[in-house]
């Protein structure tokens, strides 16, 4: 993650289930509850200090708002909105991702690429786990590959990057957005992380899978559209935080990405092109390649 020089602490919790009446007599002092531990779960977090996840609440926040609308549309796409806390502007408690891996992690372990991983995991290719595992990465990969575009998302090595046990793609750690990037706000990187092998495991450009990816993309960003209010409002009550993703020019920019202006066929268009101008960029492989130099994230 962006801040893993900052005191990041990672612990597991037995978590119990109660309903509102039991959280408000926590209130009374005499009140002790009693351990159900058939209503109890190991949750894992992590605690940051010198780090303000308020960015990764309000990223999170929009994709819950994708998720909803997403979902009235009747659009599988898929997002794993995990929770944040903060408790103060320099501190903050994230949920762990259950069930999951860093592509950094796959990379340090393994010294093989995803595809292989895939099969490794899931079986040959045209075995019916596999498949699904396909299905699950097409889905994940529109979703996030939408949110990426929409809040200009970046720092998108493979540290984070998630798979989880089903093979759905999850994209964590939201320090730069919008307006922010690395490299004092460069934008080096595009507007979507769409490398060789994440076009590999869907076949190839040409590919069915590639096809139904870039279609979920269109539907998707065209369903987001009519409601980019509702997210130009959302944005704007946090406009005065002082958070560094904002640059005087944020709500400009966010509503420019929806073309209000355009026809549905336009904007069809113009998310086509979006994804092809992505995928196999240079650029993406040249911000990997610093990461690895960096930071020895494998790529």
């Amino acid at each position: 993650m962006q801040s893993a020089a900052k005191a990041p602490y990672r612990a597991t919790f037995r978590v119990q289930t109660v309903g509102i009446e039991q959280v408000e007599q926590c209130a009374n002092e005499d009140y002790e509850l009693i351990p159900d531990f058939a209503n109890q779960y190991a949750q894992m977090a992590i605690f940051k200090v010198g780090d303000d996840v308020r960015q990764d609440m309000l990223a999170l926040q929009l994709m819950r708002l994708f998720q909803n609308i997403f979902q009235q549309e009747g659009l599988e796409l898929f997002l794993y909105t995990y929770r944040v806390i903060a408790t103060s502007p320099g501190m903050g408690v994230i949920e762990c991702v259950p069930n999951a891996l860093s592509r950094e992690d796959i990379g340090r372990n393994t010294e093989v690429g995803l595809f292989e991983y895939y099969r490794h995991v899931y079986g040959k290719a045209d075995s019916a786990k596999f498949q699904n595992a396909r299905r699950n990465f097409v889905i994940s990969m529109a979703g996030y590959s939408i949110a990426l575009f929409m809040l200009q998302i970046k720092d998108r090595h493979n540290g984070n990057i998630m798979i989880d046990s089903e093979g759905h793609i999850i994209h964590i750690d939201f320090g730069f957005m919008f307006e922010s990037s690395p490299g004092g706000n460069m934008g080096f990187e595009p507007d979507i992380k769409l490398t060789a092998e994440m076009i590999l495991i869907m076949g190839d450009l040409t590919a069915p899978a590639f096809q139904w990816f870039k279609e979920l993309c269109i539907k998707g960003y065209l369903a987001l559209r009519p409601y980019r209010h509702h997210f130009q409002t959302l944005v704007a009550l946090m406009l005065d935080t002082g958070l560094p993703c904002f640059r005087g020019h944020t709500l400009e920019q966010l509503n420019a990405r929806f073309k209000p202006d355009a026809s549905e066929a336009e904007a069809a268009r113009y998310m086509h092109d979006v994804i092809n101008r992505c995928a196999h960029s240079l650029r993406t492989r040249v911000y990997d390649i610093i990461q690895w130099y960096q930071n020895q994230i494998p790529y």
